[in-house]
């Protein structure tokens, strides 16, 4: 299984995207004692519609365009529940199990996310109530699927 973040907009070259990349190799590193084929990060382009709800209508469809049939698809939002690591972890480790092609977690523009992503979505996760740029979800989420793999591996990269 691969594990695939989705996110609308291009992370621009800096601070952010070089923690990002970090992040993301690391977790390409690991990914295979892990049981997992890889990690990807796929951006798609803002949409330039007039309306919100079309942009995200727009940006929906291409998000949920990237996840193979069979995905099992994880939308980013602060109106999601927070989990602990270990349960991300093991979220991981039941999709891989059962056979899922990929496991997508979707960061939506910055008029949200579309609600035929939220339908899509086996669950909505939240890294707080706070709103949060999206650059910043991307290194957090990034983060987490790396340590997500730690935890797998046994590693003690976590130590909660």
């Amino acid at each position: 299984m691969k594990i695939i973040l989705a996110a609308a907009g291009r992370l621009k070259a800096g601070a952010e995207r070089d923690l990002a990349s970090r992040y993301l190799e690391r977790a390409q590193a690991a990914a295979r004692s892990a049981g997992l084929t890889s990690v990807d990060w796929r951006e798609i382009e803002d949409s330039k519609a007039r309306r919100a709800e079309d942009r995200k209508e727009e940006e929906g469809a291409a998000l949920l365009a990237l996840a193979a049939k069979g995905a099992r698809i994880i939308a980013l939002d602060e109106r999601g529940k927070s989990i602990a690591s270990e349960a991300f972890a093991a979220d991981i480790a039941a999709a891989r199990d059962d056979g899922a092609p990929a496991y997508v977690l979707v960061i939506g523009g910055a008029d949200g996310l579309a609600p035929e992503v939220r339908a899509r979505a086996a669950m909505t996760v939240s890294f707080g109530t706070m709103t949060w740029p999206h650059q910043l979800v991307r290194i957090m989420a990034l983060e987490q699927v790396y340590r997500a793999i730690t935890i797998l591996n046994g590693h003690p990269y976590h130590r909660a």
